[in-house]
This record gives C-alpha cells, structure tokens and sequence, in this order.
C-alpha cells in the first residue's frame, strides 16, 4: 500500500503542493493503468539536469585541485542510478511510489531504475516549487557523504581498474565480467557478475552494461580487500604482505 506523501515531505524538509508531489511519485505504470495520468517522466527529466548541476557546481567549489577528468570520474561516481537509488532507500522512496499493479507485484518499489527515476524526479519537483537555492541545500545534504566517500578513493573512482589492482596485490587473476540484461530496449536493465580465479566476488545491476560491470567491481573490490573470498588463498596473500 502506497503511503501518504506527506510523510515524504516531513522527511525531505521542504513544503510542497500535494498535486505537484503526487506527479512527482506518479510512475508511468500507474499512470498508464488509470486512464492516462500525467506521470513523472518530465519532472524526472528537469531533475536529472538539476541534480547534475549542483553535483558539478559542489565538485567545482570543493575539489579546487583536481583537473576535469578528475572532477569527471567523481561526478560518475556519485551521479548514477544505483547511488541515487540508495538515496531514495535512506529516505524510504519506494513506499510513496505510485505503482502499477504489473510492478507491485514484481517488487517495482525497490527497483533500481524505479527508485532513481523517481528521486530524480522529486528533485525536479523541488526545483520548479522553491528554486534552486533550496534544491541545491536539499541534495547537497543528500550527496555530500556520497561526494566525500568517493573522494576518499582518489585515483580509485574507477571501480574495475581497482579491483584489477587488488586482485594483482592478493595474487589472485585479472578480473573477468559476465553480463546479461533483462527488460526491453527503452527499459533494460544490466546485471554484471565480477568474476575473480573463477569464482563470483561481485555482482551489480545498473542502466548500463558499464554502470552494472563498475557496481559489481565494487562490490569485489570490498570483498577482496577484506579477504571475504571463500576457497581463495587472498588472505593467505595479504597476510604475508
């Protein structure tokens, strides 16, 4: 059962119109289901930009020594739809979802992309409420941990090219990954298996077959460095480093 948003509003701190809010929580499914609704789409279009502005803007005020290709990598690292999907976790997004009853039943409200689009959207609405000033407060106390666990990676933001090294460092093989994606073209979804001496060290799923293989070295990536590799011997390595 989808809560009341206004539970949403108390969380994010910031007043808005009950309609405006509705159509920013307005999945195209339910939309579809209950004659045409307007849906989020167009909110969660406005909000992706702003949400890549403010980021960058952040990146640019508080990163003063870091080049282009630096600042880059650090906004890739942040802007992507599994961290804005854990985001709209922290906040509980999924329960206020809109949903058809096709992707209720299919666990719709924890979905990745759902649950990106979605917070995207949200950002939009802010937006075109109360203006930048006030959307800029909002995801920067939403992203500033996010920017700064990544800027602790330094050289590191690319996931594969770190656990490339890890695996080097333990005496383990180069990493391989296996893809398979499920969904239709405009909707696909990307599930990327990091595999390391044979076994399965991480997984990810993602928009893109990039953004699912980075999430998936990731995922390997804390594996190994915390030598949680059943039947491998990376302990038995970093121990004697």
């Amino acid at each position: 059962m989808t809560r009341d948003a206004s539970g949403l509003a108390r969380e994010l701190g910031v007043e808005l119109p009950d309609d405006l809010l509705t159509l920013a929580l307005t999945h195209r499914s339910y939309a579809y289901e209950n004659g045409g609704l307007p849906n989020n789409e167009r909110l969660e279009f406005l909000g992706d930009s702003v949400l890549g502005v403010v980021v960058t803007e952040v990146l640019y005020r508080d990163f003063p020594d870091l080049a282009e290709g630096q600042l880059a990598k650090l906004r890739a690292a942040v802007v992507n739809a599994q961290a804005l999907a854990d985001v709209a976790r922290s906040l509980d997004l999924g329960a206020y979802i809109r949903l058809g009853r096709g992707e209720e039943t299919t666990g719709g409200r924890d979905k990745v992309s759902i649950l990106a689009d979605t917070m995207e959207a949200v950002f939009g609405a802010v937006f075109v409420h109360t203006g930048i000033e006030t959307a800029k407060e909002l995801i920067r106390g939403l992203f500033i941990p996010l920017i700064g666990q990544a800027a602790e990676l330094g050289a590191g933001l690319d996931w594969k090219t770190s656990l490339q090294e890890a695996a080097a460092a333990a005496g383990m093989g180069a990493p391989e990954y296996v893809v398979s994606h499920v969904g239709p073209d405009h909707a696909r979804e990307f599930h990327a298996r990091a595999i390391v001496d044979g076994g399965i060290v991480g997984e990810g799923k993602g928009r893109s077959k990039k953004a699912a293989e980075q999430l998936a070295a990731e995922a390997a990536y804390g594996r190994i460095l915390d030598r949680d590799i059943p039947g491998s011997d990376a302990g038995a390595h970093n121990a004697g480093a």
